[in-house]
């Protein structure tokens, strides 16, 4: 099973807070900016207008890859408070 058809089993409920915080100041240091190739959500972005790296939390995964791979370890996660992040709509 592809992972498109393994996410497509599951839902999630978003907090309005965020449960990724990125150091801003270390992101502009980045060179690589790899969490936007490893996110499997594609969740990172860079803001045309700035160049300021973003996250939408709204689809996270919660796998915590972006966590593992900054080499800056600009990336705070943690899980969402209960009741939100992803669950799997089949049980």
């Amino acid at each position: 099973m592809k992972i498109e058809e393994k996410v497509s089993l599951c839902a999630i409920k978003n907090h309005k807070e965020s449960h990724i915080k990125l150091d801003e100041e270390a992101c502009k240091r980045c060179r690589t900016k790899v969490c936007i190739i490893a996110c499997p959500a594609h969740l990172y972005t860079i803001e045309p207008e700035t160049g300021k790296l973003q996250v939408d939390h709204s689809g996270c995964l919660e796998c915590g890859t972006c966590l593992i791979i900054c080499p800056l370890k600009a990336v705070t996660w943690q899980y969402p408070e209960p009741g939100f992040g992803i669950y799997s709509r089949y049980g």
